[in-house]
């Protein structure tokens, strides 16, 4: 079964881009938020939005 990926539309690599800069952010500002230990959750949301826009067509 091959893999047919798809280029991720320019909204969902800007807002994957977006929550990756608030990552970074957030772990060399050092800034606490409820439930986020590190900027690492957020940076793996991150990833999740852009291998999603790969992965599903149209999005």
């Amino acid at each position: 079964m091959p893999l047919e990926l798809s280029a991720p539309k320019i909204i969902t690599f800007a807002i994957s881009v977006v929550i990756a800069v608030i990552a970074v952010i957030i772990h060399y500002a050092h800034i606490a938020l409820p439930h986020v230990h590190s900027g690492f959750v957020i940076l793996l949301v991150g990833y999740l939005v852009l291998a999603a826009g790969n992965l599903l067509r149209g999005i």
